[in-house]
């Protein structure tokens, strides 16, 4: 009998000591995830779900008010049919050109966000989007999660490429696409004050992955009948498929009224 008392004072001083540390544990969670001027640190991994006949999609009311709370967009006006043609380049595939030239004829400009590397390979191409009036955006030098950053490293990743792209071209970028789809509350409000506005989307699709490249019918059957109003669509620029379909969206777009501008023609 003496036994089994001390065993359960054992159980109860054991349950104590665990609660405890789990509460510790839990406000040096809150701590990490809150800056020290109260920001929220916390990863933002942005995603979608989609609607039915031609609605604006779902990206998650609590991290669209983050996102526009801090001047930063991701759906345009509901009631116009406009959309918003944007590429990640994070390297070259050999279609880049191609696309262009997609986008010349049929008088589309698109925001292209670029990085380090995409620059320092392809410097002919980065011209020809700026001649061509396209928007050219920050992807950042390495490509690298901003959450997990600090404040330095964050201008690091971010200016030492906004400066190559002046030094070269005299272009001064001002829209930032977060590598990987990720922010912070924290580290969108740092870009802000280096002078970007955010830029997420509304539609993607699993178009990157060069060696296995989604079937074109079934491709462009997902991106037309996701098209909605105020749209900012996002493709990469190494896709093959993507390449081969541009031509038939866009023109599939105007058919059904809707009508491209850049980013620099926001609409809320």
């Amino acid at each position: 009998m003496e036994s089994r008392k001390i065993k359960l004072i054992f159980i109860i001083i054991l349950i104590v000591i665990i609660c405890i540390l789990s509460g510790k544990m839990l406000n040096e969670r809150t701590t990490i995830e809150t800056s020290a001027e109260g920001v929220s640190t916390k990863k933002i991994e942005w995603g979608i779900k989609r609607n039915e006949n031609h609605e604006q999609p779902d990206v998650g009311s609590e991290n669209k008010k983050i996102l526009e709370e801090n001047n930063g967009i991701c759906l345009g006006n509901k009631y116009e049919k406009i959309l918003y043609l944007t590429f990640d380049e994070g390297y070259e595939a050999g279609y880049t050109k191609k696309i262009l030239e997609i986008l010349k004829e049929n008088n589309v400009k698109a925001a292209f966000f670029i990085t380090a590397h995409y620059l320092n390979t392809q410097e002919e191409l980065v011209k020809q989007m700026i001649d061509e009036g396209h928007i050219v955006g920050n992807h950042t030098v390495n490509h690298k999660s901003m959450p997990s950053l600090k404040e330095e490293e964050i201008k690091k990743e971010v200016m030492d490429l906004h400066t190559s792209i002046y030094e070269k071209f005299g272009y001064e970028m001002k829209y930032i696409r977060p590598p990987k789809g990720e922010f912070s509350e924290k580290s969108i409000k740092y870009t802000n004050t280096l002078g970007y506005k955010t830029v997420m989307w509304s539609f993607a699709y699993e178009d990157w992955n060069e060696k296995k490249q989604p079937e074109e019918a079934k491709s462009k059957e997902k991106i037309v009948n996701n098209f909605h109003n105020g749209e900012i669509i996002l493709l990469h620029g190494n896709s093959q498929t993507n390449t081969n379909i541009l031509d038939s969206i866009i023109k599939e777009a105007k058919n059904k009224g809707y009508v491209f501008k850049s980013l620099d023609e926001f609409e809320k």
